[in-house]
């Protein structure tokens, strides 16, 4: 689906925090943007790239139980892509462990995926398709992706522009605080400093803060607020004190 980006950050004018945003912001569009799936998972659903820790646990056929850790990297309710060192033998069953959640699936081995001799994956399949064992990183992504057809159903509805730019803004918003929960989980997975994410969120709070109040003063130019809507005093209130706030930390600038 093609679709008109928001910006997610607004960018430093000076200094390397320009450079450093600019990469995040990158990284963010990617994340939170569903790539096309492909005919075959047209076919079942698509699958959403994710970091997932688990424990394969599978018997040879010698008797030796083996037990690998591994990590799921993309997904779907009917399987996934798993990067481990071993594995057992396509058709082979084995059970999955969660090691987030501690939810145990049975699986099975249906392709091993490799490109020049090396081993790209192995795709696996739940033998009970689920919506749970992936974790909360998927089910946002997957309820991401299905907003974003949603609001495709809802453009060419015949609805008013005004409700539909208000939902488009609203889907982007849920999008981006679900990308920030995945991104938060993934970076204590991966032992990175889940911290550094907090002034990502403020940057895109005053970006939705400057967007909502340019729209409120279309409203007031157009008449369509009056001194009888509902929470002007509450609004009136919350600017005042948010000016005198930012015209200090302008002056200290």
């Amino acid at each position: 689906m093609s679709r008109a980006r928001v910006p997610f950050l607004a960018m430093y004018q000076n200094g390397t925090g320009a450079t450093l945003l600019s990469e995040e912001h990158r990284r963010v569009e990617e994340l939170i943007t569903p790539t096309p799936p492909s005919k075959k998972e047209q076919r079942r659903s698509s699958r959403f790239p994710v970091i997932v820790p688990v424990q394969a646990k599978w018997q040879e056929a010698t008797g030796r139980v083996v037990v690998e850790t591994a990590q799921a990297r993309e997904v779907n309710t009917q399987g996934g892509l798993l990067d481990m060192k071993t594995f057992p033998s396509v058709g082979s069953q084995l059970e999955l462990t969660n090691l987030i959640s501690g939810e145990t699936y049975r699986a099975r081995v249906v392709a091993v995926r490799r490109k020049e001799g090396s081993v790209l994956g192995v795709a696996i399949e739940l033998l009970v398709p689920s919506e749970t064992f992936w974790g909360v990183n998927f089910q946002l992504k997957k309820t991401s992706s299905e907003l974003l057809h949603l609001e495709h159903a809802i453009r060419v509805g015949g609805i008013d522009e005004r409700i539909l730019v208000d939902f488009r803004d609203a889907v982007d918003h849920v999008r981006k605080t679900a990308w920030a929960v995945q991104e938060w989980q993934e970076r204590q997975i991966t032992r990175h400093d889940p911290h550094t994410l907090l002034p990502l969120l403020t940057t895109e709070r005053i970006r939705r803060a400057a967007q909502l109040g340019n729209a409120i003063v279309s409203d007031l130019t157009t008449h369509e607020v009056t001194r009888e809507t509902p929470g002007l005093d509450k609004l009136f209130d919350a600017v005042q004190r948010m000016h005198q706030l930012l015209a200090d930390l302008l002056k200290e600038a």
